[in-house]
């Protein structure tokens, strides 16, 4: 997401390009060239770019291959995944990442070309949808979904924000095309226009939404977890490139392993040099990529997640970007399977953490886990000042958010944090008695 060009939208993916040779013949002599195609800021796709990258797992395992040649790494980075497409299919990126909906017109695009290409394993996911976010700015007065009609709202379209967007305005009764006016820019774009008013709301993927959250910049209004339907980020590779080099691509999903287990190891570290890579907040990338956060880290291909993507195709024909698209043939997993051996079935059967409210106290290698909300913010209550983040978990749909960001709800005895004020409003009105209450007043209750 370094890079300052504005990519191609992902309707441009379906205009004609001219392919040429593959990035991984590149070089002189016994030198191969491998391009990895990422987006550092995208964070769930973190063991594929930038964490892998941090890492060196990747060099690692090409150097442990010892086939007489010599393996250099090209990463290059970008804020979506159309331009990785566009640069696949042209033969200069080997392998990507991207997002769901970015995945299947990437196999589009690549059938279209005769350059296909096949989702060969995952990264970060949510399985009910909780990695994409709609937003508006803090002094808003939009508290629902139903609030955005007749609104500016802006998103990526063809990304899974977008996806998100159109399936929710779809269920709120709102037509996706004319019920709001949608413009297409980049997220770093729609930040800027939210933050100028020029849009009322914006809809996209990680880590945009808790970002701007965090910076006080934007409150969530649509918790994209409320759908239900999986999300997620995936590892796409050329299938010339897959062919020819099927050690390479091996040698690829076993470091993106490794660097799988690192995060789930050591969370906090892994933010760190995260953040030290991309200039996001630690913080942040924590809220997504920590012990209990938003994102699930696993390479296995898991039959839900190819299910959903199977139901995401029908949102990109309803806007015109795609034909129908053969999922089945999309997916191969063969390289996946082979490269984690006798552990792929345990991750394939391994599920996300259970949800959990969290404090990183100032200062601190280490996260404090406590059973519930109340006990988090009493003990946020009396170490002010020494809380770095706190994390809670949004009662309805268990997607992580920054304490202090949170509305709270007033049950009885009980506190009850939820990323947006409809999901609040709802549980308030299903439950006598209950009643939001302000961080302020939910800290001074816990304490």
């Amino acid at each position: 997401m370094k890079r300052t060009a504005v990519a191609a939208s992902a309707a441009a993916l379906l205009l004609p390009l001219s392919a040429c040779g593959g990035s991984a013949e590149a070089g002189s002599g016994s030198t191969i060239t491998v391009t990895v195609g990422y987006q550092s800021k995208t964070i769930n796709t973190v063991t594929a770019g930038t964490l892998l990258r941090s890492l060196g797992s990747f060099e690692k395992q090409l150097n442990s291959l010892h086939d007489g040649h010599t393996y250099k790494v090209d990463w290059q980075d970008y804020a979506t995944g159309a331009p990785i497409t566009a640069q696949m299919t042209a033969g200069k990126i080997d392998i990507g990442s991207m997002g769901d909906f970015p995945l299947l017109l990437n196999a589009a695009r690549g059938k279209q070309l005769g350059r296909p290409t096949h989702l060969v394993s995952v990264t970060g996911y949510n399985l009910r949808g909780g990695l994409n976010t709609v937003v508006t700015a803090p002094g808003s007065k939009l508290t629902s979904l139903q609030d955005l009609k007749g609104k500016k709202v802006s998103t990526s379209i063809g990304s899974a924000a977008d996806g998100t967007l159109v399936r929710a305005l779809q269920r709120a009764g709102i037509d996706p095309d004319k019920g709001i006016s949608k413009l297409n820019q980049q997220p770093a774009v729609g930040a800027s226009a939210l933050s100028s008013g020029s849009v009322d709301a914006l809809s996209q993927f990680v880590a945009w939404p808790g970002l701007l959250a965090y910076q006080g910049k934007a409150k969530a209004l649509y918790d994209g977890a409320q759908l239900n339907l999986p999300t997620f980020h995936g590892v796409t590779a050329r299938e010339d490139f897959a062919k020819q080099h099927p050690a390479v691509l091996e040698a690829f999903l076993k470091a993106q392993a490794e660097a799988t287990d690192y995060l789930n190891a050591h969370p906090v570290a892994a933010a760190e040099k995260v953040a030290k890579a991309t200039g996001l907040p630690a913080e942040v990338v924590y809220l997504y990529n920590g012990a209990h956060g938003v994102a699930t880290f696993d390479p296995a291909v898991k039959p839900q997640l190819v299910s959903a993507l199977k139901q995401d195709v029908s949102v990109l024909k309803a806007a015109k970007l795609t034909g129908d698209i053969d999922v089945d043939s999309f997916v191969d997993d063969q390289y996946v399977k082979k490269a984690l051996a006798a552990s792929y079935a345990r991750r394939l059967a391994d599920g996300p953490a259970p949800a959990a409210d969290e404090v990183w106290p100032k200062g601190s290698e280490k996260t404090v886990s406590f059973k519930s909300a109340k006990e988090l913010l009493a003990y946020v209550a009396g170490h002010q000042g020494g809380v770095r983040a706190a994390y809670v978990p949004d009662v309805t749909t268990g997607t992580l958010w920054f304490a202090d960001k949170a509305v709270w709800v007033a049950d009885g005895d009980q506190l009850l944090p939820f990323v947006t004020p409809a999901t609040a409003q709802a549980y308030v009105t299903a439950h006598g008695g209950a009643r939001t209450v302000s961080y302020r007043e939910a800290l001074e209750r816990a304490s």
